[in-house]
């Protein structure tokens, strides 16, 4: 498998990292873009709104969604990586299987989220290692339990990806963590992980943040999934001032506005 181009995350400023979900059934915009033309000006348009990365899934993660077979998730994907990797702007895989992020990575994506973090496929490491691409390792659980220390229990998660990376190669400069908001967590961990997000700064790597529309905002707000984007710019917003470098989003325009007014207000600027 050819290696990626050298692209390397520029770490000197938050990054918007764009949904674009082309499923039937993903939680938020299942249906909206799994046609082709759909997904192809939907990109697009996430790029014209300034979004620094694209993150592209072909297989709800939502609670309670059908699992999704290696051929089925290729054919969804196939007909647009190509074209959206020419469109100028870093393409990342939303994939837990070993075989559709090796695909991916030869058809021009640069990053591999894995919301298994390397612990799902045995093959995934190497594969990532083997395309030299950047890889997101997120923390997932398989339920919930309200009894447990999520925090203890992201860092043992996390102990053992960083342990699968390093010994497959994958370089540490293309290594990201996610705390992975709504995955196998309660309303309050979540929570719990927002208020102590600066604490997964430890491991001294970037940290993904990725909350958009999730449950956690509706249940303080009361409100449907398409009407949370004020709870998901308050959460993210907050995780970049707690050391966040990218936050993963459904509404990139208002993400990339916040985003600037953030580096305008937190900027170094010398005293007149």
């Amino acid at each position: 498998m050819a290696k990626a181009t050298g692209y390397q995350l520029p770490t000197s400023r938050p990054h918007v990292m764009g949904i674009l979900n082309v499923t039937p059934d993903s939680f938020s915009d299942g249906g909206r873009h799994n046609a082709i033309d759909a997904a192809l000006t939907h990109a697009q348009a996430m790029i014209d709104e300034g979004a620094d990365i694209l993150d592209i899934g072909a297989e709800s993660t939502r609670p309670g969604a059908e699992a999704v077979s290696l051929d089925d998730e290729w054919a969804r994907l196939d007909p647009i990586l190509a074209p959206i990797a020419e469109m100028g702007v870093p393409v990342s895989i939303d994939t837990y299987k070993a075989e559709i992020a090796r695909r991916a990575c030869a058809a021009g994506a640069v990053i591999v989220n894995d919301v298994w973090g390397l612990q799902k496929d045995p093959a995934m490491a190497e594969t990532v290692a083997e395309a030299g691409v950047h890889v997101v390792m997120m923390h997932n659980r398989l339920a919930a339990d309200p009894d447990i220390d999520i925090l203890s229990d992201i860092d043992r998660f996390f102990e053992k990806s960083l342990g699968l990376a390093d010994k497959a190669g994958i370089a540490r400069e293309k290594q990201i963590l996610d705390p992975g908001f709504g995955f196998g967590k309660t309303v309050d961990q979540n929570f719990v992980i927002l208020n102590r997000f600066e604490t997964l700064k430890k491991h001294g790597l970037p940290i993904l943040a990725g909350a958009s529309r999730k449950r956690m905002i509706g249940a303080v707000l009361n409100v449907e999934t398409d009407d949370r984007l004020n709870g998901s710019l308050a959460v993210h917003m907050t995780s970049l001032l707690k050391g966040a470098a990218i936050v993963r989003a459904h509404d990139v325009g208002p993400h990339v506005d916040c985003v600037r007014m953030l580096e305008a207000t937190f900027l170094e600027r010398t005293p007149s």
